[in-house]
């Protein structure tokens, strides 16, 4: 496969030549596909249309047994480039490769072919057609178990579960090893994006382990064009995942949300920034995402992306209801359970909740939990944190519960927490020798004396 095949338009391979007299005399396409052919082909696109308006499903049938029949690749590139045109044009035309009178057509089969043994235009353009004819098939039932009346036709024709599984396998093997240094991923994607509106493909989509490839092209755009396509594309699919639970939970072990996230506050294209801000909303309610968003500071961001001018009314919505949920995903949250995540971590820093005297007081006997969990894993920061104000932070928590709790003294000191703290004592850092001091002596005075000692 070469580059040059990677890098043909529509446009120029629309400018050959097809001797279709040839094929006739050689019987690869009949009389009346011959005629067909002539009256359509390197006709203006306002004919061209008239003539789909009023017979195209025997123009579909022309092209697919052409493709069918046919073996030489600059035709073959040619009639995919035709239908692409065609597409292009209107893809509602997609809805002509279901009509009724295809039923015994096995229209899928040259496509899905074509994805494996194909250059990478032949593929390029096959996966593109394939994509857009599962995403107009009718929805009826049974669609997916037949190209068109499989049930009653004696031949096995290709089914639409087919196609779907085909192309993913197609997309996700594009993904993890690209044909082409350039097209062959923004490509997949394109087609992903059309694709995973269909239920079954998220589930094929996620069993074929297709997330994890996903995340990694989340990142801020540049302003080339392309790109930002290509992470628009990227974020679409991300937000038509966010519908499909094991996909979900997939999202929620990986690092897509602070990529969403850092996305976000660098974009500066509305549609990006739109199907951003859908996708945190879809994910707010589920898993950790709600605590993971308060965390990650998105309420500050989405006030101020609505102090922005936007015009679209979606994203408006959006911001409105997310604002509303992660409000209300705060005041959900214990100050305890934000407090016990960050301990858990093993980065404090010196939110309010530390040196909030109501914290203390409402939430000392919830560090009883567990035999004393959280206080085990503070001494555990003490012992191999290098960040002096995770250290000092560490530190006054210690001090604090030493002063709120009635046993606090005998249970710190049951830890061994004197020898960790006086270590600090001889700290580099201010901010930690002071907080380390404060906990020794509420450590080492009796409880009415310590409410003196206040920082």
């Amino acid at each position: 496969m070469t580059i040059e095949n990677a890098e043909l338009t529509t446009e120029q391979v629309l400018r050959r030549d097809i001797p279709w007299e040839t094929y006739m005399t050689t019987k690869l396409i009949s009389g009346t596909d011959l005629q067909l052919l002539r009256r359509y082909d390197k006709m203006a696109e306002s004919y061209k249309s008239q003539l789909l308006d009023n017979d195209g499903p025997a123009y579909i049938h022309v092209f697919v047994t052409t493709l069918r029949d046919v073996f030489k690749e600059e035709t073959v590139e040619y009639v995919l480039a035709l239908i692409d045109e065609m597409l292009t044009a209107n893809p509602r035309r997609a809805r002509l490769f279901h009509d009724s009178s295809l039923s015994n057509e096995d229209t899928y089969e040259p496509f899905l072919r074509f994805l494996w043994k194909g250059n990478r235009f032949i593929q390029e353009k096959s996966c593109k057609i394939l994509s857009l004819i599962a995403s107009a098939r009718p929805n009826v039932q049974n669609v997916v178990d037949a190209n068109g009346d499989a049930s009653s036709s004696k031949r096995t024709l290709t089914t639409m579960e087919n196609v779907l599984n085909g192309l993913v396998d197609w997309l996700c093997a594009q993904l993890r090893k690209p044909s082409h240094p350039s097209c062959s991923i923004p490509s997949a994607i394109n087609c992903l994006a059309t694709l995973l509106k269909e239920p079954v493909v998220r589930r094929s989509f996620v069993q074929a382990d297709g997330v994890k490839l996903l995340v990694p092209l989340i990142s801020p755009a540049s302003t080339q064009q392309s790109i930002q396509q290509l992470l628009y594309e990227t974020c679409l699919c991300i937000w038509l995942l966010s519908y499909y639970e094991p996909a979900i939970e997939y999202l929620a072990t990986s690092r897509a949300l602070p990529r969403l996230i850092e996305v976000v506050k660098g974009s500066t294209k509305e549609k990006v920034v739109r199907v951003v801000i859908l996708t945190l909303r879809n994910l707010l309610a589920r898993g950790s995402f709600g605590a993971q968003m308060v965390d990650l500071d998105v309420l500050q961001i989405v006030q101020s992306l609505k102090a922005q001018a936007w015009s679209d009314e979606d994203l408006l919505d959006a911001l409105n209801q997310l604002e509303g949920g992660l409000k209300a995903n705060i005041k959900k949250l214990s100050s305890y359970d934000k407090y016990k995540q960050e301990v858990l971590l093993g980065s404090l820093d010196w939110s309010p909740m530390h040196k909030d005297p109501l914290f203390w007081k409402e939430n000392i006997t919830c560090f009883e939990e567990n035999g004393f969990q959280i206080l085990r894993v503070l001494m555990t920061i003490l012992d191999t944190s290098n960040d002096a104000r995770t250290l000092a932070v560490a530190c006054y928590d210690l001090s604090q519960f030493i002063q709120c709790h009635p046993a606090g003294r005998i249970i710190v000191a049951d830890l061994k927490a004197k020898e960790r703290v006086m270590k600090l004592l001889n700290h580099g850092t201010a901010e930690v020798t002071k907080n380390a001091l404060l906990c020794i002596q509420r450590l080492f005075l009796g409880a009415k004396y310590a409410s003196f000692l206040q920082a």
